[in-house]
């Protein structure tokens, strides 16, 4: 009858809706934190047909966000999650996708997203036993048979891979038609015999020596100031956590510090917002005081 039809809906509902309350409220004495690494591994690698050997390997937060998926089919932007993240910057984005879908998905877990992209065994380890721990609490854990991991890896890759071709084949269209509208109407540069000569002139093992030294020195510099922009990075992150603590966050102090962090652009108006506020809070304390007196 449509009652018993009814009936059995709620059922399903509540069933579902108790287990993730009941995942999304595991305790650290929970059995799941009792699992080992090794069956942490064989779990990744058996569902998503990956070869993990340690378990930082998952530091980058997309073996997650393609656990969260399989669990959802459809529910992660898997072709916005980048497996070949490996600087901070990069795995923090993968994170903030976790989160989202978390939030989308009412899972109230908090991620620690400053300490699990450092690559610690130890928290990658905690985190991902949850995971588990919350992936076999739905449906039972049983896995979808349908959802092919490969391919949905591959074509988030594709779809990325296809954004960047296209950047670059627009970068290369506009370099080249700037070079053809520099030269004369049979398609030759308008440019001295002399230099057109220099062009085809072979060049020597010196030069050839002088120009890998200067690729070398630019790929150094380039790796420190990748280097320096995640420290940095880094550092405002942790800035940013500590401000949005419940017992510090309404500190004037720290919105000041919000008001700085959260600016949609880097005019000087924001460090100046930032002082007025804090320079009002101030002077309202002193009135306060001596209306007190």
């Amino acid at each position: 009858t449509e009652n018993q039809f009814l009936r059995r809906i709620l059922i399903v509902f509540y069933t579902v809706y108790e287990e993730r309350e009941m995942a999304s409220n595991i305790g650290m004495m929970d059995s799941a934190y009792f699992v080992g690494r090794n069956e942490i591994l064989n779990w990744i690698n058996a569902r998503l047909q990956l070869n993990l050997s340690k378990i930082e390997e998952a530091a980058s937060g997309a073996v997650q966000c393609q656990m969260i998926d399989m669990t959802y089919p459809g529910v992660v932007p898997m072709h916005k999650v980048n497996f070949d993240a490996k600087s901070e910057y990069d795995m923090i984005q993968n994170y903030k996708i976790l989160q989202d879908v978390f939030n989308k998905l009412k899972i109230e877990k908090h991620i620690e997203v400053n300490r699990l992209v450092k690559g610690r065994p130890l928290d990658n380890l905690e985190f991902l036993q949850w995971l588990k721990r919350y992936c076999d609490s739905v449906n039972g854990g049983i896995m979808n048979e349908n959802y092919n991991p490969v391919e949905r890896r591959s074509k988030g890759c594709k779809e990325r891979n296809s954004r960047n071709s296209h950047k670059i084949s627009k970068s290369l269209q506009a370099n080249n038609s700037h070079n053809h509208g520099s030269g004369n109407g049979t398609g030759t540069n308008n440019m001295p015999g002399t230099k057109q000569g220099k062009i085809g002139r072979p060049i020597s093992p010196a030069e050839t020596q002088s120009l890998v030294k200067e690729i070398t020195d630019l790929k150094l510099s380039v790796e420190l100031l990748e280097k320096e922009r995640d420290f940095y990075f880094a550092k405002l992150r942790d800035i940013e956590i500590l401000c949005q603590a419940p017992e510090l966050e309404d500190l004037p102090v720290a919105v000041a510090v919000k008001k700085i962090l959260y600016a949609a652009d880097a005019k000087e108006s924001a460090l100046s917002e930032a002082q007025d506020y804090l320079s009002q809070f101030m002077g309202a304390g002193d009135r306060n005081l001596e209306n007190g007196h």
